[in-house]
């Protein structure tokens, strides 16, 4: 791979994304994947797979290394191209802990348990509430920050640690004179969250109990389609975007994001047919716009060889990026020039 050389005219956008379980959930693509490809051309854009975050719950080593694999081949798949952007691993750029060494120590108790989805997780996995969930923040915090990055694409139930991160920043800059870029979210104005289609009151989730409730970006087109005909909708049986209608809302705002229509344009189609009708159009349209990136995925899952390639070159550019942060940082904070 040639050298990458990222733009000075360009804000930098940065992006992580956690590999659990074997394939990322349509709420994702929606909410995330989807935008990256198209990023690349207007940003200087940084994405990884958080395997370093995945290990505040229990791992199997086995699974998360197949299943950091598999979400690295899915980030390609879905059009990231790692001769424009970088493209790596969380853990193969050392700097991500460093520096959230030195942030943690200008990060307040008081911010940490604060933070919602601490006391989330902390209910969810009651027999291992350790300091890695307590702090993980920070560490993403250091993900941002040592990019210097100037957007994050998040979801609504990110921007608490978004904030966390601004925090952090201007009280560094605050202390050690300014350095660090206020990172600002990049939030699509549609499809930003895509509720559970057996529960439309909570987020989709690849953790949900019921199989039915959730679509990976790599089923099969059957299995897509069965699982939009099972979604729970209301009993008027009428296409229309409105309050207490969570599951119709929810399909309607998929079927947004994957045909450009708004809600009347979608009303109009649909007026007269029932749910039946839209949910397998919905279906019909996801599975389609998927089945490529399924085919693509397969195809670089079994070429191992090409895979290591990316992601050592993508860990190479990462680190040369954040070492010079992480150089100014030690040197701001008082330790010892290394040479």
């Amino acid at each position: 791979m040639s050298e990458l050389n990222f733009s000075k005219d360009k804000k930098l956008i940065l992006s992580l994304i956690q590999p659990t379980g074997n394939s990322f959930t349509l709420g994702n693509y929606i909410g995330a994947i989807s935008n990256w490809d198209k990023l690349q051309s207007e940003y200087n854009c940084v994405y990884g797979i958080a395997d370093l975050h995945a290990i505040t719950v229990r791992q199997d080593p086995a699974e998360l290394r197949k299943n950091s694999l598999r979400a690295y081949a899915s980030m390609l798949a879905c059009g990231i191209d790692p001769q424009r952007s970088v493209a790596f691993f969380q853990s193969h750029n050392k700097c991500h802990a460093e520096l959230s060494w030195v942030l943690g120590c200008s990060t307040q108790f008081g911010e940490l348990s604060r933070m919602t989805q601490f006391k989330d997780k902390s209910a969810k996995h009651a027999d291992n509430i350790n300091a890695g969930l307590f702090t993980y923040p920070v560490l993403m915090a250091a993900d941002i920050l040592a990019y210097n990055a100037d957007l994050v694409p998040i979801g609504i139930d990110q921007k608490q640690h978004l904030e966390l991160a601004r925090n952090i920043a201007q009280r560094f800059n605050q202390k050690y004179g300014d350095f660090f870029t206020l990172p600002e979210p990049y939030i699509p104005k549609t499809g930003e969250k895509v509720m559970s289609l057996q529960d439309p009151a909570k987020k989709m989730s690849k953790s949900d109990e019921n199989p039915n409730a959730c679509i990976f970006i790599l089923d099969d087109k059957d299995t897509v389609i069965r699982k939009f005909k099972r979604a729970v909708t209301d009993s008027e049986a009428e296409v229309r975007y409105a309050e207490g209608k969570g599951g119709i809302n929810n399909l309607m705002t998929i079927y947004s994001c994957f045909t450009g229509k708004n809600y009347s344009e979608i009303e109009s189609e649909f007026s007269g047919r029932g749910y039946g009708d839209f949910k397998l159009a919905v279906g019909e349209t996801v599975a389609d716009r998927l089945e490529p990136i399924r085919n693509e995925f397969n195809r670089l899952i079994n070429d191992k060889a090409y895979l290591k390639e990316c992601y050592t070159e993508g860990a190479q550019r990462a680190q040369s990026i954040t070492q010079r942060t992480i150089s100014k940082v030690y040197h701001k904070v008082g330790f010892v020039d290394a040479r």
